[in-house]
């Protein structure tokens, strides 16, 4: 039996691999066994609350602008409702004044009689009527076109008839006015009839 101690101490020693490489490895197998510093428990609550609220602020914009575009819609909605009601007003005015035009007309041409019939006690209780009907018609905001001695105009007056003149400048202009137009707003609801002007140059001497 080997009685040498050195040579038993040796035995217990453990084994040191002397290869640099190996030596190496073993350095960076120890390091990576080594357990990272663990989090906080504090911090991950708060990092886990944060992300809540962020995402109830994102719904929370969500909602607002959801309940804006929704408050947008019912006001264009009131804004289209509050049109047509007016739109529907105007027609039934319209349809209303369409009887008292016709009045106004044919007392119209009772006042185009002679000026000394005009002058009568007939002629100025005609005249008397006709600006009762024509004021009243005014009232529901509807207007008389004045249209003589303007450019013609075929969105506010009809051409029912043609004077020649020999002024240039006159060329389609109205010179009378057969019958009256009137509007209601900016809508007509009945175009004027009108004489029109129509320049024909002087026959050359």
């Amino acid at each position: 039996m080997d009685s040498n101690p050195r040579t038993q101490e040796g035995n217990s020693e453990e084994t040191v691999p002397t290869d640099p490489v190996a030596a190496q490895q073993a350095s960076e197998e120890a390091e990576t066994r080594q357990e990272a510093p663990s989090q906080p428990e504090g911090d991950l609550e708060r990092q886990r609350l944060e992300v809540e609220l962020d995402a109830a602020r994102r719904r929370v914009d969500e909602l607002a602008r959801a309940y804006q575009a929704l408050n947008k819609d019912r006001e264009e909605f009131k804004q289209r409702l509050t049109r047509e009601r007016e739109r529907m007003m105007d027609v039934e005015r319209g349809n209303v004044a369409s009887t008292l035009l016709e009045a106004i007309d044919e007392l119209d041409r009772s006042l185009s009689m002679s000026g000394q019939e005009a002058n009568s006690a007939l002629g100025q209780g005609v005249k008397m009527i006709r600006d009762g009907l024509l004021s009243k018609v005014q009232a529901i905001g509807i207007e008389r076109l004045q249209v003589v001695g303007q450019p013609f105009d075929p969105n506010t007056a009809e051409a029912a008839d043609m004077e020649i003149t020999t002024q240039p400048e006159e060329d389609q202009r109205v010179v009378a006015e057969v019958r009256a137009g009137y509007r209601l707003k900016d809508r007509i609801i009945r175009p004027a009839r009108v004489k029109v002007a129509k320049y024909v140059a002087p026959a050359q001497a």
